[in-house]
């Protein structure tokens, strides 16, 4: 990952993605590929790998995997949207090496682009994982805990999100469990509080990421650890 200090993005707006969302074509990204390398990649990879650090010591029972930047392009086989190119740039900083891809945790997600945010947690879990965040939510101390963690977050601005919610309580829970709501997720990130434009053209955004990081560090640990069955 590059090692070059985190200055800001292109501009605030992401208007290199809003010109590729109308240019869907492997010639016009082609011919303006330096702009995303430039503008976008490089200085995502240069925040995650700033961020990184600054969480690393946040996580003494995990290790923290190499920041990643995501390949722009889009994973079009089993899509009926044919687009070539993302209009975004993501990426994250893992904890550890996931066997299964659904497994992933991840200290830090961040988007930028036509649409901006950071996120963390895993956002999908496979059947082993779900399986153990599920006993642990409807035990009563480890469940406790996290709803503990959960309140703090949203108090200060974060919010919840998983990449599927069911409309009941799994079968075998209680229906009226009192982490409900919890129960029916099949993966869970924290939100972060929404990422201001003017901020993203400087090394603004890298603190307020960070803080966020640092708050949600604890809610990241829970999910990560429940889910690797520690």
């Amino acid at each position: 990952m590059p090692t070059d200090r985190f200055e800001g993005f292109a501009d605030r707006k992401g208007a290199f993605f809003a010109a590729l969302a109308k240019h869907q074509d492997r010639e016009w990204f082609a011919a303006h590929k330096a702009e995303y390398d430039e503008g976008w990649a490089k200085p995502l990879g240069a925040l995650l790998a700033e961020a990184r650090e600054a969480v690393d010591d946040l996580y003494p029972d995990f290790e923290l995997g190499e920041a990643k930047v995501f390949r722009i392009h889009r994973d079009v086989r089993f899509s009926a949207d044919k687009s070539p190119y993302k209009t975004h740039a993501g990426g994250l900083v893992p904890l550890g090496h996931a066997k299964v891809a659904l497994d992933v945790s991840a200290a830090l997600y961040v988007q930028v682009g036509t649409e901006s945010f950071a996120a963390a947690g895993m956002y999908g879990m496979g059947p082993e994982a779900l399986a153990r965040y599920r006993a642990a939510v409807a035990d009563e101390k480890r469940g406790k805990e996290i709803e503990k963690i959960v309140l703090g977050l949203v108090k200060k601005g974060f919010s919840l999100d998983s990449m599927e919610t069911l409309k009941k309580v799994p079968r075998g829970l209680e229906p009226d469990h009192p982490r409900a709501e919890l129960l029916k997720r099949k993966g869970l990130i924290v939100m972060f509080p929404k990422l201001e434009p003017a901020e993203l053209v400087s090394r603004k955004i890298l603190t307020t990421i960070v803080k966020h990081a640092k708050a949600a560090a604890p809610f990241v640990r829970w999910v990560a650890g429940v889910a690797e069955g520690r």
